[in-house]
């Protein structure tokens, strides 16, 4: 009978310190909201590391060609092969959208930009079809 009532008031001395554990506890709560993410690049990854998309500042250049690179803005959509199949760019001279072929093509793809006061959209195939519209 002593085991019996050695082993009621243990369970009850511990569902009393559950109660009061339970009670003691708040929730998790996050210190607080952070109002910018501020930076020169961000990336997303996919489950496997991969980069699948991208946004990066880049800074003003000269190319090897000599000419003068404006500081720009790109965004890319890439596939799960790598490839990025949309980039939009931004600089106070220009801006452009491309929309390019599936991974295997070099040649399809559909580019919208406007170069300082002028503008064009191109359109090509792989098989060599390609026209421009300019205004």
């Amino acid at each position: 009978m002593k085991t019996h009532r050695f082993v009621v008031v243990l369970t009850l001395l511990n569902l009393a310190l559950l109660i009061f554990t339970l009670a003691q506890l708040h929730p998790v709560l996050a210190q607080g909201t952070a109002p910018v993410l501020r930076g020169r690049a961000l990336e997303s990854v996919d489950e496997e590391g991969r980069v699948r998309a991208s946004i990066n500042v880049y800074p003003a250049s000269v190319r090897k060609t000599g000419e003068a690179s404006a500081e720009s803005v790109l965004l890319r959509l890439i596939t799960e092969r790598g490839r990025p199949s949309v980039k939009i760019s931004a600089s106070e001279q220009s801006a452009g959208l491309a929309l390019v072929g599936p991974t295997g093509t070099k040649d399809t793809y559909v580019q919208l930009g406007a170069w300082g006061t002028a503008s064009s959209l191109r359109l090509k195939n792989e098989d060599g079809g390609e026209r421009v519209v300019k205004p």
